[in-house]
């Protein structure tokens, strides 16, 4: 398989940023009482993600070890501040439900964690696919649950209704909205049944000897996947990448 169309496929399926590594999971829960707002989310994402790790790619050789991480948050800032005013002056309803979310990308893991475990690694075409690969994965997630939530919350897909209601004025039968799942506690129900659903698939995948990515990060105490690893363990790391 091409490398390139190999980030794309691992992005998307084989480590997906939800399913698979648990990553971003502030904006998975918080964004999703609907299709469109999960599709909006994600594709915001996708355009921040990738162009930082075009640039950061392209600046990888001249930013400092030490400084790194300070260098990464300040390049996802300025594309995350691009991409907020673009959303603010042509999508604003887009903006007024995704709210604070959107200046919030700057600190995804997701970003900072690709940033520093691929973009910074490699050349700038397989880190614009990776980039790509991630934020489709991500894009789609969020896109699912949100479909989920909505269709069952509302019998609504992407803001039209599907499935027509009942109405107790007039004893017409119909579908009754499971209000739940479009409050806080739906997006933790929705999350838990796809995420089992991933879980089937990769192990049928391990099965036939073609394993998916581990499950890492904050969800799994393992801090080695996290790109803000180093601080939240209190530690420092020096340019050789041994604690101090």
């Amino acid at each position: 398989m091409n490398k390139n169309v190999e980030r794309l496929y691992n992005g998307i399926i084989k480590e997906n940023p939800t399913f698979v590594l648990m990553l971003g999971m502030c904006p998975t829960l918080a964004v999703t009482t609907s299709a469109i707002n999960g599709l909006g989310m994600g594709l915001s994402t996708t355009v921040v993600l990738t162009l930082s790790n075009v640039l950061i790619s392209a600046l990888r050789n001249i930013i400092p070890s030490r400084v790194r991480m300070p260098a990464f948050i300040v390049v996802v800032a300025s594309f995350v501040t691009i991409v907020q005013f673009l959303v603010q002056g042509f999508v604003p309803s887009l903006y007024a439900s995704l709210g604070i979310y959107i200046p919030l990308i700057v600190v995804n893991c997701i970003i900072l964690g690709r940033a520093e475990s691929y973009a910074s690694k490699n050349p700038v075409l397989p880190s614009l696919f990776d980039g790509l690969g991630m934020g489709l994965g991500f894009t789609l997630s969020l896109t699912i649950i949100g479909l989920v939530r909505e269709l069952l919350g509302a019998g609504q897909m992407f803001g039209h209704q599907v499935l027509p209601l009942a109405d107790a004025s007039t004893n017409t039968l119909g579908f009754t909205p499971i209000t739940i799942f479009i409050l806080a506690p739906g997006a933790f129900f929705v999350l838990a049944i796809l995420v089992a659903i991933m879980n089937v698939i990769r192990q049928k995948a391990e099965d036939r000897g073609k394993p998916l990515a581990k499950a890492q990060g904050c969800l799994t105490g393992d801090c080695s996947g996290c790109a803000s690893a180093s601080v939240c363990s209190g530690k420092t790391v020096d340019e050789k990448g041994e604690d101090q």
